[in-house]
């Protein structure tokens, strides 16, 4: 059985709780129209960016590829690790560098299986888009 003491406390609680939601929808509302209107200070650093390529595309089994790459918004000395596709699941190689300065970064690795392989690069948070390397 509720007591008046508890009824009170539980109608503070729901009334606190509709100012809450009230002010959040308000705070929620003014943000999204501030979102919805760019800004020339915007800044994409927020949402860093890298790519990838690989030269040659087709190698024979044991050959050498050398994949360079890009990225915007990633500090100088971020980890850069590669990564395929292994069925469904990414997979990370024990192939990595550092982005150096000029955003830049390039490394080589060797394929032993044949078939195409389906790569990227991963940094931080962020993942390049995936390409295929073929191993005849």
């Amino acid at each position: 059985m509720a007591t008046p003491r508890r009824i009170a406390r539980i109608a503070a609680a729901g009334a606190l709780s509709a100012a809450l939601l009230t002010a959040g929808g308000l705070a929620t509302a003014s943000t999204a129209a501030a979102a919805a209107t760019p800004t020339p200070s915007a800044s994409r650093s927020a949402a860093g960016e890298i790519t990838l390529k690989a030269a040659p595309t087709e190698v024979k089994a044991g050959e050498k590829v050398t994949f360079t790459g890009r990225s915007k918004g990633l500090p100088i000395g971020t980890k850069v690790v590669l990564q395929h596709k292994n069925g469904s699941k990414w997979t990370t190689l024990h192939v990595n560098t550092l982005i150096k300065k000029g955003s830049s970064f390039s490394f080589e690795n060797t394929f032993k299986d044949k078939g195409k392989q389906e790569l990227r690069v991963s940094a931080g948070n962020w993942t390049s888009p995936s390409m295929t390397v073929t191993v005849h």
